[in-house]
Parts: C-alpha cells; structure tokens; sequence
C-alpha cells in the first residue's frame, strides 16, 4: 500500500481505497472496472488512471467509480484524490484476473507447508519463479457471521522470494495462462482447507436448500459476543476437567495421577489411538529470576484442534482452527521466579488430535531480550483424556471461528472481493463433501449444491456466466467415486464449466498429491478455450450416451478429439452388470469414436462403470493426452 493511505487515510480515517486497490495489483482488461472504498459522507473523491478520470461523491461513507474498460499493459500508477488528501497506488498493471478458490489443494503453497507434502520439483520451480507480471492477492483465512466489505491483504509480485506463498495449481495455472496470452495474470488466493462447498455459498442462496435452512438461521441469529460464555457453560457441562474443584487450572492442582506424553506429536500416535474429544495437557517448569514480572510469549506452533491456553491460572489465549498458529502474549506479573505451570485444555473434534507442531517452535521467550535464551517446552508433558467427542452433545459453532459453519467464508472470503473486475474462477474442493459413511448424503447433496455455490457467485458479481473451472477430486484411498459423479454431473448441468479431471495424477496414498503442475497446465488449457476462445481440445473424454447391441454397450462419449487411446496397454477400468446390477470385471475396445464393452457374464447387459472405485486402474485417454472423466451409467 502507498505511504501516503497508510500516513493519511488510516490515521484520519479519510479516503481509503478498498484493499484490493493497492501498490502491485492487477486490473481486469476488457471490462468496465469498479474501484470503491470509504471516505467522509459528502467527500468528493476522484480516480486517476491510465488517463481516465473518474469523480464521484462519498454517499454513506462509501463511494464507488467505474472506469472504462482497459487494455493490457502497464505498470501504470493510480491517483486517488479528495477533499482533504490523496495518495498514489504504483506498480499496478492491466491484464486478466481470476480467482482461486476450493480447499486444501488450493490452498497448497509451492513452498513447504506443514500440512502438506512438497510440491513436486517445488525448489527448481521456486528459482525459476521470475514472473513479474503474474501477482498474488492472499485473502485471509477468516471466518465471519455477516457478509464483510473488506480484507486485510495485499498483493505480491511473483519472484522466487515471493512465489513460495502463492498458491501452487494458481501459480502453474497463471505461468501458463501468461506465457500464452502474453497479458499479466492476477491470481485472487481465497482457500482454507478442509472445507465445505456450503460455507462458500452465501446465505440467501443456501436458504433456497431446504438441508441448509437451519443452518443459515442458526448463523444469522448468532451473537459472536455470546459465544465464549456458551462455550464455557458446554465445557463446565460435559468435561470434567472444566467443571473440577479445586479447578484443573489452579497452578496448587495436584496432578501426580496423570500420565506422561512426549511432546509434539499427535495424540492418536501416541498413547491414545482412536480418541476424539477432550485431553488436558500440563507442564510445570523452573524460571531463574530475571523471568519475574516480566511479560512474555508462549508459542505453541500448532493444535489439532481449539485449546484453551493457562500460564499459572491466568487464561492467556483460546484458538479453534488446527491451522493456527498459536503465539500467545503471557501478560506481566504472571510469571514468576521458580515454579511456573502451563495448562492446555484441547479439544480434538476429529483426525489424530494433540499439540503437534515442530519441537522447535514450542517454547517460551522473552521479547526484546536477546541475552535471555528461549526455554523450550518441547519433552514430556503430564496429560490427562477426559470425555470422548462421541458421549457428548456437539460443540456450540461459532460463525466467527469454525470454517465449516454454512455461509461463514462467503461472507469473509468472498464478499469482500466483489464486485472487482475479474475473467473467471478456478476451483479445487470437493473433498470435505465426500461421504464419510454409506448413506452417500452428502455426495448426492453436492449435486445440487456444487451447481447452486457457482450460480451465488455468478449473481453476486453480476459479469454474467464467466467461466468457472474446477478439478475433480484426484483418486485417493478415502476419496469415493461418488464425489467425482456429483461434480461431473455439476459440469453436464452448468453452463461454461470445465472440469480438470486427474485420474493419471492422484496418490493413493495422500489426498494432496504433490503434481499441481498438471492441475495448473489443465486449468490454463479449459481457460484458453472457454475465456480466450482457443479451438483446442481442452478436456478428457466425457461420457455422453450408450446403447445396447446384443450383449454388448456402446458407448459414447464428448470432448474425443482426434480419437480416444488406451494409454499404456490395453483399455481397463470397466465393469458392466445385468438388470440384477452384479457387477463382473468387462472388456473393452476402442471402436471409431466409442468404445464397446462387453462380458462373457452378462447375456443382457444394463449397465456400465468406469473407474468407480476409490483408487481406479483406467486408462482411458483421448489424443490430446487428456484422461476420462470416471462414470456409471447407472445413476441413481
């Protein structure tokens, strides 16, 4: 942000541009461009830009200006004036802009994180990262009740400095879409992983799923200044720990009963395989004398999932979200010389549970004393499990801190970037939906969903059906074929979609599969055919209808090409059943422009399958090397 909107407009609270509209930014080419932000009530403000010039008066606090559509090119500096000061936004370039939306394998950077394995080649590939025209606006993780009008975020010009923070499929997508279009790319980052298409989706779209009505009504009607004394009263209820006299958090507690745990690790791979729900952790330690008073900080790296966090009986910090880091201010006057206790209370609502960042970054400092060494508080620490998640009432949702709670990231996460000018989206989510059980619920409700979150979003920026491209969820032991079916069906269903499909590039073995250059590379081509117009072929093949000839099923299917192949060996991956649907392992071949498919067990065949398993072995491709999406004809 320019010197002048952080020494003028935050400290008067004058004109102050959306934080969209900052030093580095990238502008949408080819469209009419909203530029909007805050002033005083009846202040004049003026935009100046690529020699345009655009006035409008502050009604409410707020004004908005629209300048005429752009053509690429750049840097160019933005002028924002008005009555009592002004300020230069620099470096801002004209190109196309997209966003980047979905879950983990979204939010994987190209840099080492520690919720994911490395992205593949990710060293060379950061060295080569020297793309000035591709930028990154990186929306804060948050989660909010009420639609919000704007971020905390900045944009970062892509080097190898920078690049390990961006998005890893966003940054390959954007070096391809570059190289091709020769325009500058901006990519807006908006992911969180492990979340749901729901919390996507705003709330007067959602009220329209009868699923979601009292979801929406419960997020509506909640009081965030309520919420930690409903929590506290759910704790005092159902744990123990919370409810004991003399209390657990009291430094004089005598705990000789509870066990030992070495420290970080997750809970589930130590002494508590299987336990999801309530575990006290507590660390009684020696400080010399020149801790007495003084303030402090308590870093914790991160905890799977909320804790509530004691230094000698005083609550010094509370966080609910596995991917916070926690670093917490102990205040001064609370510690003292000698004996010293910190009590954690965790609450694991699913997944492996405990205090489980790097050794390294758990410990204790005093700030500003580099003669006074850290003491770690990594080793063992006591420990003491108090009530399983499974024997309890569900955890009171906080739309201000739980992703997962209908709404909550459209209006934290998305609202704030509309209605800025932009060519599309790209997507990766899908996971967090799939069923964890055989109802296939949630599976069949994403059918639905899927379709109604892009059409929400379509509304909202009103830039009509602008392409919205999407990945199938890659093959992975837990992933199930149900999930892939919803989002195919989504694509036959909505208008200017394309779905990348990755049946050639999952791991069987890890949900965030380390290749998102081939994510990048497939979104840049369905990019180039839906937004640029390119005739090329930019998708596998797409089952599109079968027909029965004897005991055999034709199939065919959209998006051919030049042809379909068998990719390494001969066609795999079907299996085809009679009216009775027992399904039998078939042959297939590449017949023309279909594949037939046939089984010496099925006299009368009625349906077929491909690749419906949660790991397929399927091979079929079309001549642009591009694989099939999985299907059944059988849909239910």
């Amino acid at each position: 942000m320019a010197a002048g909107l952080c020494s003028t407009a935050v400290m008067h609270a004058e004109i102050r541009p959306n934080s969209l509209f900052s030093d580095n930014a990238v502008l949408q080419r080819g469209q009419s461009v909203p530029v909007w932000g805050t002033a005083r009530e009846g202040e004049k403000v003026s935009v100046e830009f690529a020699g345009q010039t655009v006035s409008v008066v502050a009604q409410d606090g707020k004004w908005t200006v629209r300048l005429h559509p752009l053509e690429a090119g750049g840097p160019f500096n933005m002028v924002i004036a008005g009555e009592h000061n002004s300020m230069t936004l620099t470096n801002i370039l004209v190109g196309d802009v997209w966003v980047a939306s979905g879950q983990s394998n979204m939010q994987d950077p190209l840099g080492p994180s520690w919720w994911s394995s490395p992205i593949k080649n990710w060293q060379a590939e950061v060295a080569a990262a020297n793309f000035p025209q591709i930028r990154q606006f990186k929306v804060p993780m948050v989660a909010a009740g009420r639609p919000q009008a704007d971020v905390d975020g900045a944009w970062s010009v892509c080097s190898p400095q920078t690049v390990p923070a961006f998005t890893a499929a966003g940054y390959f997508f954007a070096r391809d879409l570059q190289q091709t279009t020769k325009a500058p790319v901006g990519i807006l980052f908006s992911a969180w992983g492990g979340t749901v298409a729901e919390a996507w989706t705003s709330a007067k779209s959602l009220e329209r799923m009868p699923d979601f009505t009292n979801a929406v009504a419960a997020v509506m009607a909640a009081d965030p200044a309520a919420y930690p004394r409903i929590l506290a009263d759910w704790y005092h209820t159902n744990d123990p720990g919370s409810a004991a006299q003399p209390a657990w958090t009291d430094p004089g507690f005598a705990a000789s009963d509870w066990k030992t745990m070495k420290l970080p690790t997750y809970w589930q791979h130590a002494d508590l395989p299987g336990f999801n729900g309530i575990v006290w952790f507590r660390k009684v330690i020696d400080l010399p004398a020149v801790w007495d008073g003084k303030g402090a900080s308590l870093h914790l790296d991160t905890i799977d999932d909320q804790d509530t966090t004691w230094v000698n009986g005083v609550q010094v910090g509370a966080m609910a979200l596995f991917s916070d880091v926690r670093d917490y201010h102990v205040p001064a006057g609370v510690l003292k010389a000698g004996r010293n206790v910190i009590i954690i209370r965790v609450l694991d609502t699913g997944g492996l549970g405990g205090i489980c960042g790097r050794a390294e970054n758990i410990k204790l400092e005093l700030p500003g004393s580099d003669d006074v060494a850290p003491i770690s508080l990594a080793g063992d620490w006591q420990y003491q499990p108090t009530t399983a998640l499974a024997k309890i009432p569900t955890v009171p949702a906080n739309p201000a801190g739980n992703a997962n709670v209908a709404t909550v990231l459209y209006n934290a996460m998305v609202a704030p970037l509309v209605p800025f000018a932009m060519k599309g989206v790209i997507w990766y989510q899908g996971e967090s939906n799939d069923d964890t059980d055989h109802t296939f619920h949630r599976t069949t409700q994403y059918r639905t969903l899927f379709p109604l979150m892009i059409s929400d979003w379509r509304q909202h920026w009103g830039l009509g059906n602008f392409p919205f491209l999407f990945v199938q969820v890659a093959p992975y032991r837990d992933s199930t074929p149900r999930i892939r079916e919803a989002q195919l069906i989504a694509l036959k269903n909505t208008k200017n979609t394309a779905m990348v499909v990755l049946m050639d590039a999952g791991d069987a073995a890890n949900i965030h599969p380390a290749n998102k250059q081939v994510v990048g590379e497939r979104l840049a081509l369905a990019a180039r055919a839906l937004a640029y117009g390119e005739k090329i072929e930019y998708s596998g093949p797409i089952f599109k209808s079968m027909k029965v000839k004897g005991n055999k099923m034709v199939l065919q299917f959209d998006h051919v090409g030049d042809g379909l192949l068998a990719k390494d060996g001969e066609l795999k991956g079907f299996v085809m059943a009679g009216a009775d649907k027992a399904f039998v392992p078939a042959k297939a071949a590449i017949v023309g422009k279909t594949v037939v498919v046939s089984s010496d067990q099925v006299a009368a065949p009625a349906a077929v399958r491909y690749g419906w398993e949660n790991i397929p072995d399927a091979n079929l491709f079309n001549q642009a090397g591009l694989p099939a999406s999985p299907f059944r004809t059988d849909v239910d």
